[in-house]
C-alpha cells in the first residue's frame, strides 16, 4: 500500500518533507494546504503535489488522503493533530509534538478514538548512525555510561518564527527538543532538571530564551548536559561519555555523515553507519536528507499496517513533561523535580 500525504502548511520544512517523501518507498505526496489558495498552489507546483488546498479543513476533508504532515508553529501542533486524526487521517507532526505534557496525552487519545497513530516526528531517532549509537552502548563499547552532553545552536535573525514565543519559539522550545530527546534516549528519564536562560531583547513574549542551558539527572548517576542558542553558529554536537571510553557524532541530527566515532584512550575509531548499505544513504553533503526518508518510510509503513512506530505515547509524552520542566527551571530559576 502506498501512503497518501497531505502537508499541513506551506512552511520551509515542508519543502524537505515533500523531497522525503518524494524519495520514499510506500509514499506518495497527494496535496498541500495554506492558509492562502493562490500561495498554496503556487507552493504545490514547486513541491511537486498534483492538489492544493486554501485552508487545513479543506485538506483533512478530503477522502483520499490517508496521513497528514503536521509542520505548523509549535504552538498549533496538538490543535491539527487532534483535528487530523478526528478526520481520520493519521498524523506525523514535527518536533516537538507540544511543550505541553497534558496536550501530549489528549493527541494520543484522539489517535486511540479515531483508530489511527500519531508519531511525533524526531527523524535523527530513526537514522542507522543513531542505531548505532545506540548498539556500542548496549554492547559497552565505552562501559557505563557517565555523562551525555548534546547542543544544537542556530542563527535566527529578530523577526524570525523562533524567536516569538507566543508562537511557541525560544531556544529551549525550538532547539532543546532534539537535546532533551537525546539525553532521553541514551540515558533515561531525567528525575530533575535545572536550567538557565538569556532572554532574547528582539524577541517577543515574556520569559523568552536567546540561549539556555541546563543540566539533567538520569538514573544511576548519569548527568546529561544540553546547551542551545538562536543567534549562534550552526552547532551539531552529542558526545556520550563513559568510564570506559567515548562517543562522538559530529551531525547528530540531521545524520549527513553517516559516521560515529569510538574515542578510547588514545585509539579514535570511525565507524559507518550502514556499511551494508541496508538503508540506502545517500554520500554525505549538505543536501543528505536521508534522516526524513527513513522518517517517512518508517511513519508510511506503520500506517498502511506494518510494524509499530519506534516511539509512541509514554515517549512523547516524557518528552513533553521534560521540555517543560526545562523551560520552567529556566523562566523561575528553580530546580524541577519530575
Amino acid at each position: 500500500m502506498t501512503v497518501r500525504w497531505g502537508l499541513l502548511s506551506t512552511s520551509g520544512i515542508g519543502r524537505v518533507a515533500a523531497r522525503a517523501i518524494a524519495a520514499a518507498d510506500g509514499a506518495d505526496l497527494a496535496a498541500v494546504a495554506g492558509r492562502e489558495p493562490g500561495r498554496a498552489a503556487d507552493y504545490a507546483a514547486q513541491v511537486g503535489a498534483p492538489v492544493s488546498y486554501g485552508s487545513y479543513e479543506d485538506l483533512l476533508a478530503d477522502a483520499d488522503i490517508d496521513a497528514v504532515y503536521v509542520p505548523l508553529p509549535i504552538t498549533l501542533h496538538a490543535e491539527w493533530a487532534v483535528r487530523a486524526l478526528e478526520a481520520g487521517k493519521h498524523v506525523l507532526c514535527e518536533k516537538p509534538l507540544t511543550l505541553d505534557p497534558e496536550e501530549a496525552t489528549a493527541v494520543f487519545d484522539a489517535a486511540e478514538r479515531a483508530g489511527r497513530l500519531a508519531i511525533e516526528g524526531f527523524m535523527w531517532r530513526l537514522h542507522p548512525q543513531t542505531l548505532l549509537v545506540r548498539r556500542l552502548l548496549a554492547e559497552g563499547a565505552i562501559g557505563a555510561l557517565a555523562l551525555v552532553r548534546a547542543a544544537l545552536s542556530v542563527s535566527a535573525p529578530a523577526g524570525d518564527i523562533r524567536r516569538t514565543t507566543d508562537l511557541g519559539g525560544g531556544a529551549l522550545a525550538d532547539l532543546g527538543g532534539y537535546c532533551v530527546s537525546a539525553v532521553r534516549l541514551f540515558g533515561g528519564e531525567p528525575s530533575t532538571v535545572r536550567a538557565v536562560g538569556v532572554a532574547d531583547p528582539a524577541g517577543s513574549g515574556a520569559g523568552h530564551d536567546l540561549r539556555a542551558s541546563a543540566v539533567l539527572e538520569l538514573e544511576d548517576g548519569v548527568l546529561g548536559l544540553i546547551d542551545v542558542g538562536l543567534d549562534l553558529e550552526r552547532r551539531d554536537q552529542l558526545e556520550l561519555v563513559g568510564t570506559e571510553g567515548r562517543i562522538v557524532v559530529d551531525d547528530p541530527w540531521l545524520c549527513r555523515s553517516g559516521a560515529v566515532e569510538v574515542i578510547r584512550g588514545e585509539r579514535a575509531e570511525r565507524l559507518p553507519a550502514d556499511p551494508g548499505g541496508a538503508f540506502g544513504l545517500t554520500p554525505p553533503g549538505p543536501d543528505n536528507e536521508d534522516a526524513y526518508r527513513i522518517e517517512f518510510e518508517a511513519a508510511s509503513a506503520a500506517f498502511a499496517g506494518g510494524a509499530a512506530p519506534a516511539f509512541g505515547r509514554a515517549d512523547a509524552v516524557a518528552q513533553a513533561r521534560a521540555l517543560a520542566a526545562a523551560r520552567r527551571s529556566a523562566a523561575e530559576r528553580v530546580t524541577v523535580v519530575l
